[in-house]
């Protein structure tokens, strides 16, 4: 009796019942579209701790960043794993990069797949000297990162800085 009933009221309010799922239907696009900005905003402040701690010399935990983060430097060095790229980044910061800021210009964030994401960001750094005795002025450096939810955040896994070349005048 009961389906009977159903297939009645399907036929007769037909259409106030595709409105409703398409309400329905369209309730649940959106929720998705809120679980993405949410994502997005995750990964977002994921890199943004990576950069709050750059400026502050690697001094803090790499706590945004996974055991096994890999670190690719503009000159096509690697460092693998969070305490070694963190050793590493602390010597460099502690020498010729000692009060280097960077400021991020743009940031833009993509999904491989559920639970991986790429960051690339602009930015832009102040003037240092090299220890091959090099004067950098201010310059923009892009650098790529995969972000991978581990539990329940978002963790740096791999990064890769690269300078950006001044345009040919």
């Amino acid at each position: 009796m009961l389906f009977f009933d159903a297939a009645r009221f399907i036929a007769v309010r037909g259409g106030k019942l595709k409105l409703i799922l398409s309400i329905l239907v369209l309730s649940l696009a959106a929720s998705g579209v809120t679980y993405a900005d949410d994502n997005v905003a995750e990964v977002r402040t994921t890199i943004l701790m990576f950069y709050k701690n750059f400026n502050e010399g690697f001094s803090g935990p790499a706590d945004y960043a996974t055991e096994d983060w890999n670190h690719i430097n503009p000159n096509g060095g690697r460092t693998q794993g969070r305490d070694a790229t963190v050793k590493r980044l602390r010597e460099v910061h502690q020498t010729f990069l000692k009060g280097a800021k960077e400021t991020v210009e743009s940031m833009d964030v993509r999904f491989a797949a559920d639970g991986v994401a790429v960051g690339t960001v602009i930015s832009v750094s102040t003037p240092f000297v090299s220890p091959d005795g090099t004067k950098h002025d201010v310059q923009r450096g892009i650098r790529t990162f995969v972000i991978v939810k581990r539990g329940s955040r978002w963790l740096i896994m791999q990064d890769h800085n690269t300078t950006v070349a001044a345009p040919a005048r």
